[in-house]
């Protein structure tokens, strides 16, 4: 079947179907994600509930409790000899962590945690990249008459 006859029969060629996936916005950058310090977002507590100003920050995992029952059960077995008796986990496949925003109400003190997407290189309040600000970088790195260098690190 040649091209004439295929514009004439308006039938899809048979084989594999492209269907757009939904994690074709990544276009493979390696710009940090940048959140401002405080963001206009709904305070859930029963003294606000309205849009109130929240300082943003970053979650951390606290230290691990030694009294935790599940850190007491597995140092008992572990004592002795015997060597090491739980399975230890070795098949990482995850590269990142998500990103969980705590979010602290101005107004009440209420304090909500909000996941954002998995990144490389996260930041609060860093510098608003301006109109062009990386095209103006590329410029001028081509015409400092150094060329060895890359133009986007």
């Amino acid at each position: 079947m040649d091209q004439a006859e295929r514009a004439n029969n308006k039938e899809e060629p048979k084989g594999k179907l492209f269907l757009p996936s939904k994690t074709r916005h990544c276009r493979g950058t390696k710009a940090p994600v940048n959140v401002p310090k405080t963001k206009k977002t709904c305070c859930k507590s029963k003294d606000c509930r309205k849009h109130t100003l929240h300082k943003v920050t970053q979650y951390k995992k606290g230290k691990d409790s030694l009294a935790a029952q599940g850190k007491r059960r597995y140092d008992r077995k572990q004592s002795g000899y015997g060597g090491q008796t739980k399975p230890v986990f070795h098949k990482k496949a995850k590269t990142t962590k998500k990103i969980v925003l705590r979010l602290q109400c101005q107004g009440c003190k209420l304090i909500s945690q909000h996941p954002i997407k998995r990144c490389k290189h996260f930041e609060i309040g860093g510098d608003k990249k301006g109109k062009g600000t990386s095209l103006f970088l590329a410029v001028s790195k081509c015409f400092t008459g150094n060329f060895e260098f890359n133009l986007f690190y």
